[in-house]
C-alpha cells in the first residue's frame, strides 16, 4: 500500500550538518573528467602505479586459503599481521612502535575524523600551517574548533613561531614530507625543533604523512614518530603507495589515545574491511613495496621535471612556485592582483584545470595562490597545458 498525498517532508538538519561545504577539489574534478581538460587538478596517484596483477593474486590467495576469516567482521583495531606489520616498518633502533599503538581506520581520512572526533570540542584551539591540506581542515571543521594558522615559510613550517600561539592548543596537525598543497618538506633541524616544542609545551603533534615513501631521491627523511613516539601522533596510508581504492590507512599513538580512537571507531564503522586488510598485507609482508615504491618515484619524478621545466619556459617571471623533492604538487604564487579562482574559470575555457589556493587556508586566504599536481598527465600533455595556463597569466601582467 502506498500513503496518498503525503505532506512535504520538512528536514530539520543539525547545526553541525549545515556548516558542512562539498570540498572544492572533488566539485573541480567532476568538471575535469570531461577528455579535453588537462587536469593538474587532483591529488590522484597516477593509475600506471597501481600493481593491478600483484593485487589479484594477493585477492586469490586471500579468498582461497581463509576466504571464511575474509568475510567475517574483524577487530576493530585492526588486521593483527597487517598492525604488526606496519609496527615494525615505523619501528627504528631508537624508537619501537608497539602492534598496541596501531589502528587501522578506512583510509587516512577516517583517521583524521577520529583524531578530530575525541581530541576537539566546539572551540577548541588547533593549530594548523599556513597553507594545510583541505581535507584535515574539512574534517576538523565538523567539529567546530578555532583554527589558528602557523607561519610558513619556503621551508616549511616555522617551530619558533608556535610557542607564541600553543597557549590551550589541543593539538597541531602538519604535514612534514612533500606537503599538500605547496610541495615543502621539513628539515631535520626543523623536526627536532618542532618536536622539542611541542614535546615542551605538552602540545600532541599530529604528523600525517600520506607522501614520505615518494623522496625523488629514494631516502626519506627521518619521522617525527621516531623522535618522540609519546608525543606524535603518525598518520599513514597505502592509498599512495598501492591504490586509494583499497580505502586503508592507520594512526599510530600512545595506547590511551588508540584506546579512544578505537572507540569512536566502533561507533562510526565497527571496523575496517577485514578482506582489504587481508589483502594488503598478503601484498606487503615479503618485502614488495621495496620493488614496488622506486618505480612510483621514477615515474613522479620524470613528470615533476617536465612540469618544472615547461613553467621556467613558459610561466612569466613575476610567478614563483616550490621546486618539490617528492610527492606530487607544486605550488604557484602570482602577483597579487591575480585571483585564481577567476583564472580557473579562464583555465577551464582554454582545457586546463587547477587547484585554486584558497581553500588551503584555514583563515585568511591568498587569492593569487594555485596548486598544480602532474602525476596523472602524461608529459607531452603537461607540457602543452603549462603553455597555455602560462599565457593566461601572463595576459594578466
Amino acid at each position: 500500500m502506498k500513503i496518498e498525498h503525503p505532506a512535504p517532508m520538512q528536514w530539520q538538519f543539525s547545526r553541525r550538518a549545515q556548516q558542512l561545504q562539498s570540498s572544492v577539489i572533488r566539485e573541480i574534478l567532476k568538471v575535469t573528467m570531461r577528455p579535453e581538460i588537462t587536469s593538474f587538478a587532483g591529488g590522484l596517484p597516477s593509475p600506471a602505479t597501481f600493481p593491478v596483477e600483484r593485487m589479484r593474486e594477493a585477492f586469490d590467495a586471500v579468498l582461497s586459503r581463509q576466504g571464511s576469516v575474509a568475510l567475517q567482521y574483524g577487530p576493530s583495531d585492526g588486521y593483527a599481521p597487517l598492525r604488526e606489520w606496519v609496527a615494525d616498518h615505523l619501528s627504528t633502533d631508537g624508537a619501537r612502535i608497539l602492534p598496541e599503538q596501531v589502528l587501522m581506520t578506512s583510509g587516512s581520512q577516517q583517521a583524521l575524523d577520529l583524531l578530530a572526533k575525541v581530541l576537539i570540542d566546539q572551540g577548541s584551539k588547533v593549530l594548523v600551517e599556513t597553507p594545510s591540506y583541505l581535507g584535515a581542515l574539512q574534517a576538523f571543521s565538523v567539529y567546530e574548533p578555532e583554527f589558528v594558522s602557523v607561519p610558513t615559510d619556503n621551508g616549511g613550517l616555522l617551530p619558533e613561531a608556535v610557542a607564541p600561539i600553543a597557549q590551550g592548543a589541543r593539538l597541531l596537525y602538519a604535514l612534514p614530507n612533500f606537503q599538500n598543497p605547496t610541495g615543502r618538506t621539513l628539515s631535520v633541524e626543523r623536526r627536532l625543533a618542532l618536536v622539542e616544542t611541542c614535546a615542551r609545551l605538552g602540545l600532541p603533534l599530529i604528523e600525517d604523512d600520506p607522501y614520505g615513501a615518494l623522496s625523488y631521491r629514494g631516502e626519506p627523511l627521518p619521522k617525527m614518530l621516531g623522535m618522540n613516539p609519546h608525543g606524535v601522533i603518525h598518520m599513514g596510508s597505502f592509498s599512495k603507495v598501492l591504490t586509494p581504492g583499497i580505502r586503508l590507512g592507520y594512526v599510530v599513538a600512545p595506547v590511551t589515545l588508540v584506546r579512544k580512537l578505537e572507540q569512536a571507531k566502533q561507533a562510526a564503522d565497527l571496523h575496517t574491511s577485514q578482506l582489504t586488510q587481508m589483502v594488503v598485507h598478503e601484498v606487503v609482508k615479503d618485502g614488495f613495496l621495496t620493488q614496488h615504491i622506486p618505480t612510483i618515484r621514477a615515474l613522479y619524478a620524470d613528470r615533476c621535471q617536465v612540469m618544472l621545466s615547461a613553467m621556467d619556459e613558459f610561466f612569466p617571471k613575476s610567478a614563483t612556485w616550490t621546486r618539490p623533492e617528492g610527492g606530487m604538487f607544486i605550488w604557484v604564487t602570482l602577483p597579487k592582483h591575480i585571483d585564481s579562482m577567476k583564472l580557473l574559470e579562464e583555465a577551464i575555457a582554454q582545457h586546463v584545470a587547477f587547484v585554486p589556493g584558497t581553500s588551503f587556508y584555514a583563515n585568511v586566504p591568498e587569492t593569487n595562490t594555485l596548486r598544480l599536481s602532474f602525476v596523472t598527465v602524461p608529459p607531452e600533455r603537461i607540457r602543452d597545458g603549462v603553455e597555455r595556463l602560462g599565457k593566461l597569466i601572463a595576459a594578466k601582467m
